[in-house]
């Protein structure tokens, strides 16, 4: 396995745990509600999130939590380039975008995003294109279903073959299109079409995609299993999203997607010094 991620002008350590920071730019985020989403106040929340310890910035234009509606082309470019090329050229670290459109990620790629992240693995018309031509970083999620039904009844007959089939499917076509291994990230999809009991099977099992010998990214943070263990609303999971957080490094996830940078950020420092 590599032990660093290019991400256009960064190199991430792969030896050392990143901590990728949402930023969300929708008005229907199941977690922040959208308040982000204005460019004096997203700016200076992302700010906020490096000086907190994140190493990347996910930003996103159009939420994927169940039942959510789709977003038009327009309405996401909109939304996410105006303030890419605002951060991208001062923001001390890499930006990624999340989003499933061709258009959207080529227009990215131009604004100055450093990373591709794709809950359909780049399943959509013209992705795979899209990514292969800018050279970024892609992170390839599994997703059982469509965001707006995945949640209604997912079954598995073996829930983490079954997701590391569906991956190495992914990293096969992207090899196709012209998008080398060295460019992929992978996860597993925990929320995306799993009951708490898939989740809780893969997270347990994470370190068993290792042998792909791919980077691994986990997205935990304050999913409905958090919420289903703990009793928690939404907003009140930062502790249950940190304990799993803690549990996925120790599975050996390179990259953890969180809310809570802050609180994340200490978890990583006392996994690194624990691990010594």
């Amino acid at each position: 396995m590599a032990d660093h991620l290019s991400c256009g002008r960064f190199q991430l350590d792969l030896h050392r745990v990143q901590i990728m920071g949402i930023w969300h730019v929708t008005p229907d985020s199941f977690s922040d509600g959208g308040q982000w989403q204005h460019r004096e106040q997203a700016l200076a929340h992302v700010q906020a999130m490096v000086e907190a310890g994140a190493t990347v910035i996910d930003i996103g234009g159009e939420s994927t939590r169940p039942g959510a509606p789709e977003v038009p082309v327009q309405q996401e470019l909109d939304r996410v380039i105006p303030l890419l090329e605002t951060l991208a050229p001062e923001c001390p670290v890499p930006i990624s975008v999340d989003t499933s459109k061709a258009e959207v990620m080529s227009a990215a790629a131009a604004a100055g995003a450093s990373m591709i992240n794709d809950v359909f693995a780049l399943r959509q018309p013209g992705a795979l294109e899209a990514v292969a031509a800018s050279d970024l970083p892609v992170c390839l999620m599994h997703m059982q279903g469509q965001p707006r039904t995945m949640q209604q009844a997912p079954e598995y007959s073996d829930v983490f073959n079954e997701v590391r089939g569906f991956l190495l499917q992914r990293i096969a076509a992207c090899e196709a299109a012209g998008i080398e291994r060295r460019r992929i990230v992978l996860d597993p999809g925990f929320g995306f079409g799993k009951t708490l009991e898939h989740n809780l099977a893969l997270l347990r099992a994470l370190s068993g995609f290792h042998d792909l010998g791919l980077p691994l990214l986990a997205g935990i943070s304050r999913k409905s299993m958090i919420g289903q263990i703990t009793g928690r609303e939404v907003n009140l999971r930062v502790h249950g999203s940190v304990v799993a957080a803690f549990f996925a490094m120790q599975q050996g996830a390179q990259i953890i997607r969180v809310h809570d940078v802050a609180a994340t950020r200490d978890a990583v420092r006392m996994f690194e010094a624990l691990s010594r």
